[in-house]
Parts: structure tokens; sequence; C-alpha cells
């Protein structure tokens, strides 16, 4: 059975949940939204920060934190931003780090978008 999670994080218009709970693992998808639903402005490391935000306020919202992740999948649309990426990231997700990926892709369906999160976690 699956669970939605109430994250507090702007709706989507799409048809998405931000995160659902199944058989105990949390699924995730995060991306670079402030609190009035807008694609936060300032390149990379303000994208960056506020989907890492975002995750932590979903794993917190599902009785978890950033500790918890088991694995993340991060898309860039530029491969020199994975170095600030990568900065940012160690900043705010504790060791031992999850398993990752990370790909560089076109673009996303918000064409200000520089990063997208794709996350599992095992809170609790």
């Amino acid at each position: 059975m699956k669970q939605i999670i109430d994250t507090a994080l702007p709706r989507s218009p799409a048809p998405v949940e931000w995160a659902v709970l199944g058989n105990g693992i949390l699924f995730t998808t995060q991306i670079p939204l402030g609190a009035d639903g807008a694609v936060v402005a300032g390149g990379i490391e303000a994208q960056a920060r506020q989907t890492l935000r975002n995750l932590q306020q979903t794993l917190e919202a599902a009785g978890g934190t950033l500790a918890d992740l088991t694995q993340v999948v991060v898309y860039v649309t530029d491969r020199a931003d994975l170095a600030v990426f990568n900065r940012v990231y160690a900043e705010m997700i504790p060791a031992p780090y999850p398993n990752r990926a990370a790909i560089v892709t076109a673009g996303f369906g918000r064409p200000e978008m520089l990063v997208e999160i794709l996350a599992y976690a095992a809170p609790g």
C-alpha cells in the first residue's frame, strides 16, 4: 500500500505527488521551487540549495532526515554545474553518502530549471 506524504511544498499543476511512501521506502523527486511555487533564480548554486532544502523538508515530513537517503539521481543541464552541485551536496548531505548517479540532460519541463533530484530513502 502506498501513502502520500504531505510535504507542504507548493502543489504541482502536473498530476504528481512530491513524495510517496511504499513498503517503508520513500520515493521522491525534487526541483528548485521556492515557497511561492516559482523556480528560484541565482544559478546552479541557488537551485541546488533549494532543491536539497525541499528534499530535507520532504524527508522530515515523512519522519526522516537526509541521513536516511539510500539512493540519489541528480539531473543537470550542464556538466560544468556538477562541480558546484557536488560542493553544495557535500555541505548538506551527511556522510556516509547514499548511492548516487549524475546525469546530464537536455532540459526539463520548466526551462529555467538547471537541476532535478530523484531520491529514495528509508525514513524512521
